[in-house]
């Protein structure tokens, strides 16, 4: 009987990927482009996500204690702190009452809701709050709503004409909407004369 002395070729060795998926001994290619996105997209809060934290004063609170405590505290700690300083007293003198009113809020709400956009991060089986990958820009915003920046960056001469700028402008928009454009026209004229009065000696 003769024999068949035809070669049979060897199919491709068939490998599975870490995903589990099978192919033909290829490998695809990572460029790390997709997680690049991803991690450019959470880098940054959007404006609207910031005020929208920055609005509520309990929110305000709890990023400031976390500052001042500099690192984990327990909702217990906060709760307490915020309770003392709405209702204008000492934490030895709360009551239950006011300290149970400022958990619930926070535990439902304030907290889940800065959680939710990496502010912080609440643990709520254990009761802790630590700082989250997107609260220094919060503490920036915070800063300049309270007052609290730098004086020293800014030139002498703005500094100390700043504020008469300020209350120059209110004045100005008030006799407008009061319907005195006289008034207006006038205030406009004075602060022409009083800005060339101080500009001048500085040429």
């Amino acid at each position: 009987m003769a024999t068949d002395n035809k070669t049979q070729t060897a199919a491709p060795e068939i490998t599975a990927g870490a995903d589990g998926e099978t192919g033909a001994g290829t490998e695809r290619a990572d460029d790390g482009t997709a997680s690049d996105a991803e991690e450019s997209a959470s880098e940054s809060l959007s404006l609207d996500i910031i005020f929208e934290i920055l609005r509520n004063r309990r929110r305000q609170l709890v990023l400031e204690f976390i500052r001042e405590q500099e690192g984990t505290v327990t909702i217990g700690e906060l709760a307490e702190h915020i309770a003392a300083i709405e209702n204008d007293t000492s934490v030895r003198q709360l009551n239950a009452q006011q300290r149970k009113r400022v958990y619930i809020g926070l535990y439902q709400c304030h907290l889940p809701k800065m959680d939710d956009v990496d502010v912080i991060e609440f643990n709520q089986s254990r009761g802790r709050i630590s700082p989250g990958e997107h609260i220094e820009p919060l503490y920036e915003y915070l800063d300049v709503a309270n007052g609290d920046t730098d004086e020293d960056d800014e030139p002498p001469f703005e500094r100390k004409h700043g504020a008469g700028f300020v209350a120059f402008t209110a004045a100005f928009f008030l006799a407008q909407m009061s319907g005195a454009y006289v008034l207006a026209s006038a205030f406009v004229l004075l602060f022409v004369v009083a800005t060339l009065a101080v500009v001048s000696p500085r040429f």
